[in-house]
């Protein structure tokens, strides 16, 4: 079986449980403006393009403009990260599984790139061959324009890529753009349809199951 040429890695959720950094940042922004927030709320924006999430905050009564709410909310979030990057379970032992047999990843990401590359950072070096973020795009998941600027960046095919999601935006986007998409609930659950690929998680899990993966898709 051959490798995947290419792992396409969702951040926030996947790679690294920082949901919880973000729906608290919300909330402390919704709170301070004393404008009534709630984690159920929170939960609703896991996936979004952080322009869609200001709005929808907008919407629920928060009277400041789009950008100063993206940039409040990741200025919030850096700092959480700088004082512990939570990586999910496996996501670790996967990364370094890919980079042992030369496979590379890019990040794709809704969050925007100051952020994402913090998180890069804090990964062992050469993890990712490259950044898809959510200040790069027109449009954020669930449109396909991530996913295929993320195997576009490599020269590939999204069909010969594996993409790993979390999130309802995140997987439709994976999917929309033809890649061999994989969702990994964590905080929201995933419908479970036909042809669609869903792991409980990634630990446990390495590059013999993307293999088998890439070579079920292929045949």
């Amino acid at each position: 079986m051959t490798n995947p040429a290419a792992v396409l890695w969702d951040m926030d959720g996947t790679l690294v449980d920082t949901e919880p950094y973000w729906i608290r940042s919300e909330t402390e922004l919704m709170h301070a403006h004393g404008v009534s927030w709630s984690e159920e709320q929170g939960l609703e924006f896991v996936g979004n393009d952080l322009r869609t999430s200001a709005r929808m905050m907008q919407e629920a009564g928060l009277e400041l403009p789009v950008p100063e709410i993206v940039e409040t909310l990741i200025d919030s979030v850096v700092a959480l990260i700088e004082e512990a990057v939570p990586f999910r379970p496996g996501a670790l032992e996967l990364l370094a599984a890919l980079r042992a047999e030369d496979v590379p990843c890019v990040m794709v990401t809704m969050s925007y790139r100051r952020l994402a590359e913090a998180v890069i950072a804090a990964c062992p070096a050469g993890s990712f061959a490259g950044l898809i973020s959510g200040d790069e795009v027109d449009a954020g998941k669930p449109d396909p324009e991530p996913y295929l600027k993320g195997a576009a960046l490599l020269g590939l095919d999204p069909a010969e890529c594996v993409a790993i999601e979390d999130s309802k935006p995140g997987l439709a986007s994976a999917e929309a753009a033809g890649t061999i998409a994989i969702g990994v609930p964590h905080l929201v659950e995933l419908e479970d349809r036909p042809g669609r690929i869903l792991w409980e998680g990634l630990h446990g899990r390495g590059l013999d199951d993307l293999r088998e993966l890439t070579a079920r898709q292929s045949a």
